[in-house]
């Protein structure tokens, strides 16, 4: 057991809320993982959650974190909160939620009612904007809201993301942090804080900035445990709040993604491509950089949406003879999946695959649809998977390229995290399709540990960034690409890969013609 101070990181994803505690040399000694139900769903398309679900999930979490560690509460010297990205939550005047939070995965669409007025309308036609606009006024949950439920907008007085929510449960102060703030909002990703009042946001949703929180950078104290939430965690009263970021912004921290040559991939329910970087460079035109965890930094993302959502479709749908086998033999699934990518050549004979499970607002375009093409009377289930698995590694390398055309720094090694990192399979695959190092983190929990290292820094247990990542971060195993499997993988993507976005495209549109789907 250690007795050095240690760290709690709540890390609130999609699949599950995990209590994980860090000491200052980045290991894991406890961990309380809850499974949750990602959302429920009132009408197709809908993804919803109720808050107060998440915060009890929370404090299950830390019960089996206290009931399985041999650290005790009174060695925790802080508490820190990373989450799922773009998720919100209406608080009426005393605080309490006035319906369920709308899930980042929900596919609802806002009315759109005319151009947005004034020199923005007309900068944005001159500029030919006008659909980009009006796709973020469709995607606002906010403009939903008051457009279909007015009167829960009318005696809407906070609106917060997940994490604002969670830390205002937490310190019961309306504040959060500008790492966390990825969404539909009137956020300046530029400057990281609220737009200011003459920016076009402000137009196009009923926001107001009195209903968002004080925003804090990532390190910064967010306030104290109250007595309630500090008997809810287990933890003594008034210990400090530090704020993380977002969980895909911790991951990259948590990776040791310091550097805009450092490719950080997270092979989670939506798989991204991030560099960090001091400068605002947009991966993609229009698209911003996200905050980093790092304060005063950027995240050049790019992101495949769902990307890993069609691994476990495949595995609920094609899986249950290796999800049998495995709980027969008391092993992961994982290990009997990873056969299966096995018992397929580099290639998957012929079989390609483009993961555009959910339409883009730019690249890809609104129309966009997945796609398999290649199919012979060889293929099996098998080629099917590993298709998957290199299609996905296909479009994160895609994104890659793009990103270093717009920096003009040349990423020369990756970091790989999230679920999907766990498969050997997979990390070779990815280093053979890339041609670089695909290196795995010492430890799954990236993005816990990369908000403890956010909290580690602002409670002094580390004198400063570049300290706390080497002293908590390190790389575990490396896989190097295979120069014949890496030739191979070469061709495939610039001959055929490349081409089937531009070549598939009109077809993509006329499906959308005839059917509407996707709207």
């Amino acid at each position: 057991m250690t007795s050095d101070p240690l760290i709690l990181a709540i890390d609130n994803g999609t699949q599950s809320v995990r209590a994980l505690l860090f000491d200052t040399r980045g290991n894991l000694v406890g961990k309380g993982k809850q499974d949750l139900d990602p959302y429920f769903s009132e009408q197709p398309g809908w993804a919803e959650q109720h808050p107060d679900y998440f915060w009890d999930n929370l404090g299950n979490a830390c019960t089996l974190l206290w009931e399985t560690t041999e650290a005790t509460p009174d060695q925790v010297a802080g508490v820190t909160v990373t989450t799922q990205r773009g998720t919100v939550i209406n608080l009426g005047e005393d605080g309490k939620p006035l319906r369920p939070a709308i899930i980042w995965l929900d596919q609802r669409h806002a009315r759109v009612d005319g151009p947005v007025k004034g020199p923005w309308g007309w900068l944005f036609k001159l500029a030919r904007l006008e659909d980009t606009i009006n796709r973020f006024r469709e995607k606002a949950q906010a403009n939903w809201i008051a457009q279909n439920q007015p009167e829960i907008w009318q005696k809407t007085r906070h609106f917060l993301l997940l994490s604002g929510y969670l830390n205002y449960r937490l310190t019961g102060q309306l504040r959060d942090s500008t790492g966390s703030q990825v969404g539909y909002l009137p956020f300046n990703y530029r400057k990281h804080q609220w737009a200011g009042p003459r920016d076009f946001k402000w137009q196009t949703m009923p926001i107001t900035r009195d209903m968002l929180p004080e925003l804090v950078e990532p390190g910064e104290p967010l306030g104290s445990l109250t007595s309630e939430a500090s008997e809810h965690l287990g933890l003594p009263a008034g210990l400090p709040v530090i704020a993380a970021a977002s969980d895909k912004a911790c991951e990259i921290l948590g990776s040791g993604g310091l550097a805009p040559d450092v490719g950080c991939m997270s092979y989670g329910t939506t798989a991204t491509i991030n560099t960090t970087s001091k400068r605002y460079v947009e991966p993609i035109r229009l698209m911003p950089p996200y905050p980093s965890a790092l304060p005063g930094h950027y995240s050049t993302e790019v992101m495949i949406y769902r990307g890993f959502w069609m691994v476990s479709w495949f595995k609920r749908e094609f899986g249950l003879r290796e999800r049998k086998l495995a709980e027969q033999r008391g092993i992961e699934p994982e290990e009997l999946f990873d056969e299966l990518v096995r018992a397929v050549p580099p290639g998957s004979m012929g079989l390609m695959l483009q993961p555009y499970w959910s339409p883009g607002v730019r690249q890809p375009g609104p129309e966009a649809k997945g796609s398999i093409i290649g199919f012979g009377d060889v293929h099996t289930r098998s080629h099917i998977y590993r298709a998957i698995l290199e299609g996905l590694a296909y479009a994160l390398r895609e994104g890659k390229e793009k990103i270093e055309k717009r920096t003009g720094v040349r990423i020369r090694t990756l970091r790989v995290a999230g679920g999907g990192s766990q498969s050997d399979a997979a990390m070779q695959l990815t280093a053979d399709v890339f041609g670089l190092p695909a290196e795995r983190p010492h430890t799954y929990e990236t993005s816990g540990l990369g908000a403890a290292i956010d909290a580690a820094v602002g409670l002094g247990l580390h004198p400063d960034f570049p300290t706390a990542v080497a002293a908590m971060t390190r790389v575990g195993e490396v896989f190097q690409p295979r120069p014949e499997t890496q030739a191979l993988y070469e061709r495939l993507y610039s001959e055929v890969y490349l081409k089937m976005y531009p070549q598939l495209q009109p077809l993509y549109r006329k499906i959308r013609e005839i059917t509407g789907y996707p709207e």
